[in-house]
Formats: structure tokens, sequence, C-alpha cells
């Protein structure tokens, strides 16, 4: 509820400081006294539209502030969390405006976009005037009343949850269909190309080991002729190797008589021979491993020619080959395995679409039951409040083909205003007192179904007196016993029922220099000596004060 309304520099108001009752609370006053400066102010704290002319002559600029009390789970408390808000304790919307047009919104005293304080703001309040276009009036509201005043919330969330299955479902369904369609037009490739590298047997490596060989073998032919002659040398017929031999024989018999002079050249000779029969040995190993057979090549250069024609056709390195013969075969699998899961998945598809029109279907039954219920409470509302020869109903046009998150119904509150003339859209039929009237008699029927907790209504009973302002005193009443109630009201019968009474005046300020609006509580006098005023007009007579005593006491 709203705790208390501070408005400073306003148009005509200067300061004032405005602390509602929990039920009903009315303001009265002369016509252009500033009722409707103080309702615009509201509506400035509330996040509506900023502008400079609002800001009092010779200031700077006005400022706005109300406080709250609401349930710690409120949806304005949600909201404002939202925004990294901390919202312990009172919920406190406050909005500067500068005289040069430009506003400031706070929540909490954090900064906040104009926008996120409207969307905390209609969470608390709903203004209701002759001349309203929000609240009742947004169609797209209608559908959550009727949930709400059908206790079908929760059903209604089963068919948003069921919904929400149905699309996933058919998102994951189309996702794997494209993805096999795709699959299946590279189908016939897939089946080529892995046979090919299946065929190949490419393994990691293998086109490196083949071109070291290659190449060893191209160059073996060039070397082998200069290793044969060096082999020849050193182990032919004209082979070093036996001369050298027969001389270490013969020096050896002669050791005995010189050794001396003969033995260092028996050591001389001895490395030689070694030395000659190792590069002997060398060489003659080099010519064998120089030796290949031609068609060797011919196998190497095939094998490392095919590997390297494959690498170009599928656009990969030699050695990735393997890997993607690999893939080939898991995107075969896959698409075997695929298939049999898109069939799993349609069938799913198939069934949360099935279940998300069972329960929408149930739904819809439900909501055309709750809808005459509703229209049933309405009417009864309708002849107190001078509307006995209208008619109001639910308009339900339920389409499965457009069906959403919401359901198959598409749900708009319709009136008839007289009997013979057209039915059509609340907002589009009714005239404003009439309008006035019918959302007084629909939030008096929903009052304890996601009404806000704060309902300000403006004047609703302007043009209408007796019996029909004393009926909407009463809803007015019953309507404050289940939410907070503000109404701007000319009407005595309404001012006579509320538990607290505001005068809003006029008076001159700054010894007669300018007019401010001021803003009074009454007490019980004062409040007799108003309602009398509201009945006699400028001169108040015993008769006027008479009738509001009891008016008062029947209130």
């Amino acid at each position: 509820m709203l705790v208390q309304l501070a408005i400073r520099d306003i148009v005509l108001i200067d300061r004032i400081d405005f602390d509602p009752d929990r039920g009903l609370t009315v303001l009265t006053g002369e016509t252009g006294a500033g009722k409707s400066i103080l309702l615009d102010a509201f509506t400035l704290a509330l996040g509506g539209r900023g502008d400079g002319s609002l800001v009092r002559s010779g200031q700077t600029q006005g400022q706005v502030t109300a406080v709250f009390d609401l349930p710690p789970a409120h949806p304005a408390r949600e909201a404002a969390r939202a925004q990294a808000i901390d919202v312990d304790g009172d919920l406190i919307l406050r909005r500067v405006q500068m005289a040069d047009g430009r506003t400031r919104a706070f929540v909490n005293d954090q900064a906040v976009s104009a926008q996120a304080l409207r969307a905390i703001g209609a969470s608390i309040v709903e203004i209701h005037g002759q001349h309203d276009d929000r609240a009742l009036t947004d169609a797209s509201t209608h559908r959550g009343l009727l949930d709400a005043f059908g206790c079908l919330t929760k059903q209604a969330d089963d068919v948003r949850a069921a919904h929400r299955r149905m699309r996933e479902s058919a998102e994951a369904r189309a996702a794997e269909e494209a993805r096999l369609g795709k699959a299946r037009a590279e189908a016939d490739y897939l089946t080529h190309a892995h046979a090919e590298l299946s065929k190949l047997k490419a393994e990691p490596g293998e086109e490196e080991k083949l071109a070291t060989r290659r190449q060893q073998m191209m160059q073996a032919e060039k070397v082998a002729t200069d290793l044969r002659e060096a082999f020849e040398t050193v182990g032919g017929d004209g082979s070093p190797i036996s001369a050298l031999a027969a001389a270490l024989r013969r020096l050896e018999r002669r050791q005995a008589q010189a050794p001396t002079l003969i033995d260092p050249s028996l050591a001389a000779l001895s490395s030689a021979l070694d030395s000659v029969e190792a590069a002997r040995a060398v060489l003659e190993s080099a010519l064998e491993e120089a030796a290949y057979d031609p068609r060797e090549l011919e196998r190497v250069e095939e094998r490392l020619f095919g590997l390297r024609a494959a690498g170009r056709k599928y656009q990969c390195a030699v050695d990735a080959l393997p890997a993607l013969a690999e893939k080939f075969a898991a995107n075969l699998a896959a698409l075997a395995a695929g298939e049999s899961a898109l069939v799993k998945l349609a069938a799913e598809a198939e069934r949360a679409k099935a279940q998300f029109a069972d329960k929408a279907a149930a739904l819809s039954k439900a909501r055309a039951a709750a809808a005459k219920k509703l229209d049933k409470a309405v009417m009864a509302e309708l002849a107190p409040l001078k509307l006995e020869r209208a008619q109001f109903f639910t308009q339900i046009d339920a389409d499965a083909a457009g069906a959403t998150a919401d359901g198959i119904d598409r749900v708009e509150f319709w009136v008839q205003t007289n009997p013979g003339a057209r039915p059509g859209p609340l907002m589009k039929v009714a005239s404003g007192g009439e309008l006035a009237r019918f959302m007084l008699a629909l939030k008096v029927t929903l009052a304890d179904k996601g009404s806000a907790p704060t309902l300000v209504f403006d004047e609703i009973d302007t043009g209408v007196g007796g019996a029909v302002a004393d009926a909407i005193g009463q809803r007015l009443a019953r309507l404050a016993s289940r939410v907070q109630v503000l109404a701007v009201t000319h009407a005595p019968q309404v001012a006579a029922r509320a538990g607290k009474h505001f005068r809003i005046a006029k008076a001159d300020a700054d010894k007669g220099k300018r007019v401010a609006t001021h803003l009074a509580p009454l007490d019980a006098r004062q409040r007799q000596e108003e309602i009398a005023r509201m009945l006699a007009g400028a001169t108040i007579t015993e008769e006027a004060r008479a009738a509001a005593a009891r008016l008062l006491q029947a209130g």
C-alpha cells in the first residue's frame, strides 16, 4: 500500500505530504483546487511522462516521492531486485523533474531509467478515470484476469510449460532433420571416400618414410660406380693387402736380428693393413646398401604418389588421412544411428504437440466456464451503478491454429451499453462515465484476483448522483476491504464512506503574491462540514449539515 506521498514544487504545489489510509481514502475539493495536479504528480513518481511545465514557477526542479509498504514477494520487489536494488524495508520511488524537461528516477535512492521505474510502478498502482487507457482497458491483460478469477493460473502455467516442451522438441527434431538432410546429401560421397581411404590404409608417418627411402634409392645409382671403383682399389685385384701382408711376413722373419729397427716398422705395417681391411669392409657394406631392386623404387614411388594424390583430393595432409578415414566411418555410423534417433525425436515431438493440444483445450474449456461466472458477477454490479440496461460479457475466440504459450484463446472484455446497440470491446464502446463504472464493477469482482495493492479512482462519479453515487461509494468501500483505494470524488455519498478524508484547496501564499495548493486531513467536524458543502454548494445550510451527518452515520 501507499504509505506516504511527498510532493515538492510541482505546478501550484510547493509542499504536500499525503499519508492515505489502508482502506478507502478520499480527496475532495472544489473544481480547479488542484486534485488533478496531485494525481499528475503521483503518476510522475510511478514513471509517467515528465514535462518541464510541471515544475513550479521560479523553481529549477520539482520532486515527488512515493513510499510503499509491500509484501516480501511482491512483483515490484522482484523487479527492483532485477535492477540490483536493495529492497529491504519500504520501497521508495522518487522522480525529480527539471524545469528544462529532463527527469531523474530513483528506487530506494538508486538511479534507474524511467522505463524501469514505470515497470515497477505499474505493478503497485492502477489509476482509473474517465479517460483511462491502462489497467483493465488493456485487452492484453484480460486473459490473465480471467485466469485469476477462475483460479486457472496453475493450469495456465502447465499449458505454458507444455508449450515450451513442444517448442523444444520441435526444435530438436528440426535440427536433427537438417543434420541428417545434409548427411544424406553426402552419403554417396561418404561411402565412396570411406571405401577409398580404407583400401589405401594410410599410416601416420608413412609419407616421410617413403620419401626418405625413395631419395636413398635415387641417389644410390649415382654413387654405386664410385663405391665399386673404391672397393676394387682396396679389395680387388690391385689391392695392396697382399703386398702389405708379404712385407709384414718378411720383416717378422728378420725381427730377431734387429728388433730395434724392425719393431716400429712392423707396427706401422700392421696398422696400415688393418686400416685397409677396415676400408674394404666399409666399402663392401656400402655397396650392399647401394644395391636395390628397380622394382622396389617403382613400388615406393607408386605408394608415395598415391598417398599424396589422396591428400590433394581430400584437401588434407597425408598424415591426416587415417583420421579422416575414421571421421568418414563415424559419419556413416551416425547417419545410420541418426535415422533411428530421428524417428524417436519425431515421436517425442508429436507426443509433446498432442499433450499441449490436450492441455490447451482443457484450459479453453475451463476459461469458458469461468467467463460465464465472471459475466454473471459483473452483471450483478451493473444495475446499482445505473447500467441496468447494459450487458457485459467475456469474448473468447479459440483458435487452435494460432496457439501460443498462453493457449488457444484470445480473451477480451466486451460490453453492450444499451439494447440493440452494437456490442464491442470495452474501451471502444463505453463512454467516459460508463467506462469508469464498468471499471469499478470489474475491480469489485476481481479485487483479490491479480489486482495492484493500490487503486486510484479519479472522479468516476462524475455525472451521477443519488442512488448511483451511493452504489459507487458502497462498492469502493467493499473494494477497500481488500486493497487500498484512493478516490478523488465530488459525490458526498462516496466521501461519507471513506476511512480517511482529505480536502484539497487553493490559498494565497507569499503575502498574496501567488496561489498555492494545500492538502489537509479532516477531523470529524471538518469532514461533516465538507460533505455539507458538497451537498449544498457555496452556502452551507443546517439542512445540509444534518444530511451530511446522516450520510456519515450511514457510511
